[in-house]
């Protein structure tokens, strides 16, 4: 996770290569970040990195690879492999997860089966979980298909649809649906005011629920494009929740009064924070809206996720220049609603950056 504020240089390289029938691909990033007053630290790693072939029909793959399934934009239910997080403030590489994929296609219909994590452990949590899944495609007209399926280690199976319609030349619709039988997410064990010595917030399976997405984009002949998109996800914390949080944030400091030491009060103050990573989302009913203008080699874009529970707004604005070999990227991101609305407690408020990237 970058820093408050921090300079990054990062450099991405792509390479195949074939051999005695298979293609070998891969996608490796190196970073250098540099925070003010700090030393420079530098990683590497592989965002991709598999072989694939072709055997009875069937495209094969082995590796790491990006998997990324499902038709919405803000917010995907349907992404039961990559499970990438959506609406990053700055683009980037994505880095693909441990897979054995298989898929058949033709000019309609397309099958992919994968075996995601294989070689990890039934204890493990989120989209590091092993787990089979599977998606079917298929076109008719204007509307595009999707039908899914995945069965975790520890999370247990669900299934999904999903269609995308393209009305007109203008007008494109799309809805996404899933239920699931658990969801990893984490919960907190603290109630009241009480303090704890160990953090409360704990990775948990929740009861069976459902994900659901509808939007469409409208673009214009001058190419104004509006996207909006409503959701729910019943994974995430629930209006009683939060609000148990906040009034536990606010009782928290009255222990200082009583004799408390200083530290453990801090410290269960800042374990409230793990509220904000419990789930893909923050609030269970999101509203989304992005207008975008593309003019030649620019693109102005402005977005809002909007959450009605307490009217949050996280606001975007950016600006793009895309040359031959170079591009430009610059943009800001604010919180606004109420001074009570959860995405007012993020610890960082307002995002402002810069990025160039040269093709070589």
């Amino acid at each position: 996770m970058a820093a408050a504020s921090a300079a990054t240089v990062q450099a991405e390289l792509r390479a195949n290569a074939s051999w005695a029938g298979l293609t070998f691909s891969t996608t490796a990033t190196a970073q250098i970040q540099q925070v003010p007053g700090g030393n420079a630290d530098t990683q590497s790693w592989f965002n991709e990195a598999y072989a694939s072939g072709s055997v009875m029909g069937w495209q094969w793959s082995a590796g790491k690879k990006v998997v990324s399934w499902d038709v919405g934009y803000a917010f995907r239910p349907n992404d039961m492999v990559q499970q990438e997080v959506r609406r990053a403030l700055v683009s980037e590489a994505v880095v693909g997860r441990p897979v054995l994929l298989a898929e058949n296609f033709n000019a309609d219909t397309a099958w992919s089966l994968v075996w995601a994590n294989p070689t990890q452990t039934p204890s493990t949590n989120g989209s590091q979980e092993a787990a089979l899944a599977a998606r079917v495609y298929h076109r008719t007209g204007a509307v595009d298909w999707y039908g899914f399926a995945r069965h975790g280690d520890r999370t247990g199976a669900s299934v999904g649809v999903a269609a995308a319609w393209v009305a007109s030349d203008a007008l494109e619709l799309h809805a996404s649906a899933r239920a699931y039988e658990h969801m990893t997410v984490s919960r907190t064990t603290a109630s009241g005011s009480a303090l704890v010595s160990v953090t409360p917030w704990q990775p948990t399976l929740t009861d069976a629920g459902q994900q659901v997405l509808v939007g469409g984009t409208w673009t214009h002949e001058s190419q104004i494009s509006l996207l909006v998109e409503a959701w729910h996800d019943a994974s995430a914390l629930s209006d009683s929740q939060w609000n148990d949080w906040a009034e536990r944030n606010q009782a928290l400091p009255l222990w200082l009064a009583r004799g408390a030491a200083v530290a453990a009060m801090a410290g269960n103050l800042a374990w409230q924070a793990n509220a904000f990573g419990a789930a893909s989302n923050l609030r269970q009913n999101n509203l989304y809206a992005r207008l975008s203008w593309q003019r030649e080699r620019w693109q102005v874009a402005a977005d809002v996720l909007y959450t009605p529970s307490d009217q949050g707004t996280i606001n975007t604005f950016s600006l793009g220049w895309t040359g031959e070999r170079f591009k430009m990227d610059l943009g800001l991101r604010s919180h606004g609603g109420p001074e009570s609305a959860v995405v007012r407690q993020l610890p960082v408020q307002r995002q402002v950056y810069a990025l160039g990237t040269w093709t070589f």
